[in-house]
């Protein structure tokens, strides 16, 4: 039993984006679950850096690095490029720092 008039909810309904787009939505949340790909971020927030950078940084070996490193990649939360045989890596754009800090904010609250 609905409390709002049909109209309403006919009107909220429209605002729901489509289930492709919020499957989207959920995939890039699922990135955010994970503490090392956190680290990182945070790490690149702070600088460009290489593999071997962030491998020392966060006391992980490269290979472990390299493949949250493609995870980020795939879901365009990292850009990087090469210099010789070095890629580099940094944020893809401000958006990231920005979910970064809506999130720890809200969680500060």
């Amino acid at each position: 039993m609905s409390i709002l008039d049909s109209e309403k909810l006919s009107q909220i309904d429209s605002q729901i984006p489509e289930d492709e787009v919020l499957y989207d939505l959920a995939d890039l949340f699922k990135i955010f679950g994970d503490t090392t790909r956190i680290k990182i971020l945070y790490a690149l927030r702070e600088s460009e850096l290489c593999v071997g950078d962030i491998a020392d940084l966060l006391k992980m070996n490269q290979s472990a690095v390299s493949h949250q490193l493609k995870i980020l990649k795939q879901s365009k939360l990292v850009k990087f490029r090469r210099e010789g045989k070095t890629m580099w890596y940094s944020l893809a754009d401000s958006h990231v720092v920005a979910i970064i800090d809506q999130g720890m904010e809200h969680i500060q609250e």
